[in-house]
């Protein structure tokens, strides 16, 4: 049968795009143009130049159009861009073909000379800045499935104009693209060694215990109230007396008296020291085998909180995702949530995953919060087999809550199924619910500098705030006993 097919069985090997100029172009013999269109296929794939040999019979017009492909970067623009690979062999095939309409008229150097010009000052307009839109695609998609005329489409777009701000601010924030790198449970991590096995008849090291030395008046735990003249001490109602016009004389009173009521803290050192008569512990299980680049559950808060910098930091968290998916061929599920009853749910890896990128580059981030909708559906998510490795990451400024259902049901499927939660904080402080869900925490301490284009500044300050733990800082006893034991509090 494929004799009988023949020269038409090797259309079998191109894509369907060239099939029609590959047959038209009044140039060479058949067979030589199928044969010579796969080989300029295959090698602007693999980013170079084919064969001089690969001529479509035509040697004297098709190297100088050879040539300029080379000259202008097309075959490491076309490396796995197939769609892009195709366009460059379709123009080509129309400008050999328009030779024949250039003669008699012209001769035939000038008619070569002519279309090799055209050729040459139609890819230079249609390639100009497209090293870096293309850079970008290969790190998020592999555009197999677009055709020239969409992709180009998408290139000018809004919704990847969008897309292409937020990879410049993920070169800004390196370990939020590390931290996506390392999440996931499907295959081993490497650990730094840890030191070497005790050997037979060594000594194990002396158990330590707890020497508590506690300082009255030093900085610490609240312990009550009482009479003082420090001014940096002094309860907020005594301050209300320096803004009275009559008041504050009897706050003068009080304060040279030493009758200030003022927080009276204690302080509270522990010593770790070597403990003889302690009976010796056994010896730890060994550690869990660190996993990693496994599937990843991304929810991200788009509610109107997160709007201005917090949804910049977020749309690179997301472009981070889409990298780390398409790189090692892992699954990543976003869980986009707002308010009640607002939960989109998309693939970012696949053939749609460009579609949801883009879809959600033009989103604006508005309206309320609920999480517990997006964590249930990552829990049942977790319990399918394409999704058992999966870890879970949570991008929001953490004014959220979830009842006590879910987070039971969040603890069991850390138990059953390994699942580990990560919060990328954007804002000042960490919350109690953020705190009850997440097993870690990863701030970003100066989201205020990834603020829209026109009021970012490198002068812009990172939060005022030292710590994000200002609840577990400064009310130890607030937390709840799932936040404390996760704490080791």
């Amino acid at each position: 049968m494929s004799g009988l097919d023949a020269p038409y069985d090797r259309l079998t090997a191109l894509p369907r795009g060239v099939w029609l100029p590959t047959l038209i172009t009044a140039a060479g013999g058949r067979e030589q143009r199928l044969d010579d269109a796969a080989r300029w296929l295959g090698a602007l794939h693999e980013g170079r130049l084919p064969d001089a040999a690969a001529e479509f019979g035509e040697p004297d017009a098709c190297a100088p159009l050879r040539a300029a492909v080379g000259e202008l970067g097309l075959p490491s623009l076309a490396r796995g861009v197939p769609t892009l690979a195709e366009q460059v062999l379709r123009t080509l095939l129309w400008h050999l073909d328009r030779l024949t309409d250039l003669q008699p008229r012209r001769s035939r150097a000038e008619a070569i000379a002519q279309v090799e010009a055209e050729f040459r000052e139609a890819w230079r307009i249609d390639s100009a800045g497209l090293d870096d839109e293309l850079a970008l695609l290969r790190d998020l998609a592999d555009g197999a499935q677009l055709r020239w005329d969409t992709l180009v489409g998408r290139l000018r777009s809004r919704e990847w104009q969008a897309a292409r701000r937020a990879a410049e601010r993920l070169a800004e924030l390196p370990e939020l693209a590390a931290l996506l790198q390392r999440v996931g449970r499907a295959e081993p991590r490497p650990v730094p060694p840890r030191a070497a096995p005790l050997s037979a008849g060594a000594q194990a090291p002396t158990p330590l215990r707890a020497v508590h030395t506690r300082i009255a008046g030093a900085p610490g735990a609240l312990t009550g109230v009482r009479f003082d003249a420090s001014v940096e001490r002094m309860l907020p109602a005594e301050a209300m007396l320096l803004r009275h016009r009559v008041a504050r004389r009897l706050w003068h009173a009080r304060w040279a008296e030493g009758r200030l009521l003022a927080h009276d803290t204690e302080a509270d050192l522990v010593d770790w020291r070597s403990d003889p008569h302690a009976s010796p512990q056994p010896s730890a299980a060994p550690p869990r085998e660190p996993l990693a680049h496994g599937p990843l559950l991304l929810c991200l808060d788009t509610s109107g909180s997160m709007r201005g910098a917090p949804e910049n930091i977020a749309k690179a968290v997301v472009i981070a995702a889409l990298k780390a998916a398409h790189a090692a061929r892992r699954g990543v599920k976003l869980l986009a949530f707002g308010g009640p009853g607002e939960l989109i749910e998309r693939d970012l890896a696949g053939d749609g995953g460009l579609d949801a990128l883009l879809e959600l580059m033009g989103q604006a981030f508005d309206g309320g919060t609920d999480v517990q909708t997006p964590i249930e559906r990552a829990i049942e998510r977790v319990h399918e087999a394409a999704w058992h490795s999966a870890d879970l990451v949570i991008v929001s400024d953490g004014e959220f809550g979830c009842v006590p259902a879910t987070l039971a049901r969040l603890d069991e499927a850390r138990a059953e199924r390994g699942l580990a939660v990560h919060g990328i904080l954007v804002g000042d402080r960490e919350t109690l619910g953020l705190m009850e869900v997440c097993d870690e925490i990863h701030w970003v301490r100066d989201w205020r500098r990834h603020g829209d284009d026109g009021t970012r500044s490198e002068t812009v300050l990172a939060t005022p705030v030292h710590s994000r733990s200002l609840t577990a800082l400064y009310f130890p006893n607030a937390l709840s006993p799932r936040v404390a034991k996760r704490r080791g509090a």
